[in-house]
């Protein structure tokens, strides 16, 4: 049986945009709200360079990384093509208006992933 934690109110996620969740391990998981008050969670990365997604604009069911346009479906986490690669999304239940996430993701799911550093590369010079 799955353990649910709370995490918002769905109007605490503004329409057309997102909510970052902590995490003691791992990347923050983005919630999105879209027009149609659905409500999807995806690692906050894209596939792509590691954007981040929460940062993106969201339309339909899809979110625009903000450092490339890439196209990403909330409901799969997968860039639309041409351009490939997902990102990892996670289970969300709604009810009585209150957003949830599954414990055992937010512990787990995912927590090798880091975000791609940017900038020049660093050479240790030796005297």
């Amino acid at each position: 049986m799955k353990t649910w934690i709370p995490i918002a109110r769905v109007d605490d996620i503004p329409v057309l945009g997102s909510r970052c969740v902590k995490r003691e391990h791992g990347l923050d998981v983005a919630v999105f709200r879209n027009a149609e008050n659905e409500v999807f969670a995806l690692l906050d990365r894209c596939p792509h360079k590691g954007g981040p997604l929460s940062q993106g604009i969201v339309f339909g069911t899809h979110v625009a990384c903000p450092l490339h346009n890439w196209t990403i479906g909330l409901d799969s986490g997968c860039a639309r093509e041409p351009d490939e690669g997902c990102t990892p999304r996670f289970l969300v239940k709604v009810e009585d208006g209150v957003v949830h996430l599954d414990a055992e993701e937010l512990e787990h799911h995912a927590t090798d992933l880091a975000r791609p550093v940017a900038g020049p590369a660093r050479r240790t010079v030796s005297a």
